[in-house]
């Protein structure tokens, strides 16, 4: 199940929220040049998951459910780039288990 929120698709696989960036999000910003992820493994609703600076702007992602970072896409912080890749298995941003299955499931349907 897909959800999105703050320009973002939320993809529910069993217990595992994936968070990535929306192709319009992508447009928006421009080619990610730099990333640097927040500290810490768990986040609140609207905490920032990263930072990035891209081409047409610097920008601060926050996070649209809350939830335990299980994983982060470390492969974006030496190649930037995969942000802006249009495969679902190189443009993720972070993992999340445990959050709210009522939050998530008020999300927009992606």
């Amino acid at each position: 199940m897909k959800k999105r929120a703050n320009f973002l698709f939320i993809e529910k696989n069993d217990d595992v929220y994936t968070v990535s960036m929306t192709p319009e999000l992508q447009d928006d910003i421009g080619t990610v040049g730099f990333v640097e992820f927040t500290v810490g493994d768990v986040l609140n609703a609207d905490d920032a998951i990263l930072n990035l600076e891209a081409s047409k702007t610097v920008f601060e992602m926050a996070s649209p459910v809350a939830g335990k970072v299980v994983e982060r896409n470390e492969a974006a912080i030496s190649e930037p780039g995969l942000l802006n890749s249009a495969k679902t298995e190189e443009n993720w941003v972070v993992k999340l288990t445990e959050v709210d299955e009522d939050a998530f499931n008020q999300l927009e349907d992606a």
